[in-house]
């Protein structure tokens, strides 16, 4: 069995890490790199740093951002956010990141996944999601922070970035983001049912349980999670010693 995968995620807005509750009021939790670093010596598998910043110099910030993290972190680490053509990846690769993650300009141009995993190869391509609950009962994707809902079915889209070349999704639950009380797993077991690339989940870690609850009943490979990492409620440690004690295998 392939060990399952802790992620901590950091948010970045204008150089500092922030977290808010479903995408908004956001609040400074430290220094990205120095958060970083602690998250890797604490046993995190991988890191996924997402530019929240809109602006042009916002982008120039973070690039500079993953030159520093590169240099001062030994785990693999995803970034994401305002990336929108092969330039914009190429960037990011170059500046020392491991994988990039893209989500909004991916749906506005799908050849975009097809484009970044044929110059560097699917495993460096993260298709992200952030999916919201609609009227009618489907889980659609959104763009822009999940401000502007699409036309795009979840199951539909995933599937098409699975076959454009995306090597791995990255699935947020909008309504969960934030509110730490737990992913919704039959969402990620049907999803990961569906798919042959692995699964990132995200939105909802509230607790040890909820993520024990995401691996054993969602199937997801790896668990991504914010609130419980940056303020303290427990340490990457502390989860896998957890999960380790509860027969989910996870790297010690």
């Amino acid at each position: 069995m392939v060990a399952k995968r802790i992620i901590p995620c950091l948010d970045v807005n204008d150089g500092r890490t922030v977290k808010g509750i479903n995408f908004v009021d956001l609040k400074e939790v430290g220094d990205p790199v120095e958060l970083g670093a602690h998250y890797a010596a604490d046993g995190a598998d991988e890191l996924v740093y997402l530019d929240i910043s809109a602006t042009f110099e916002g982008r120039r910030t973070f690039t500079s951002l993953v030159e520093r993290i590169a240099d001062r972190i030994n785990i693999p680490f995803t970034v994401g956010g305002g990336i929108s053509s092969l330039d914009d990846a190429a960037r990011l690769l170059d500046a020392g990141a491991d994988k990039i993650s893209v989500n909004s300009a991916a749906i506005a141009r799908p050849e975009l996944i097809s484009e970044i995993a044929g110059r560097y190869g699917n495993q460096f391509v993260v298709i992200a999601i952030d999916a919201k609950l609609a009227a009618d009962g489907r889980w659609m994707a959104t763009t822009h922070g999940g401000r502007n809902l699409t036309d795009r079915e979840l199951f539909e889209w995933a599937h098409e970035a699975q076959e454009r070349g995306a090597g791995e999704l990255l699935l947020t639950s909008m309504e969960h983001d934030g509110v730490r009380q737990g992913y919704p797993c039959e969402l990620f077991a049907q999803i990961t049912g569906a798919l042959k690339i692995p699964v990132i989940a995200s939105g909802g870690a509230g607790s040890i349980d909820d993520i024990a609850e995401v691996f054993e009943k969602g199937h997801a490979d790896a668990a991504l999670a914010a609130s419980i990492f940056h303020y303290g409620t427990y340490t990457v440690r502390e989860v896998k010693d957890e999960l380790n004690r509860r027969n989910i295998k996870v790297r010690i």
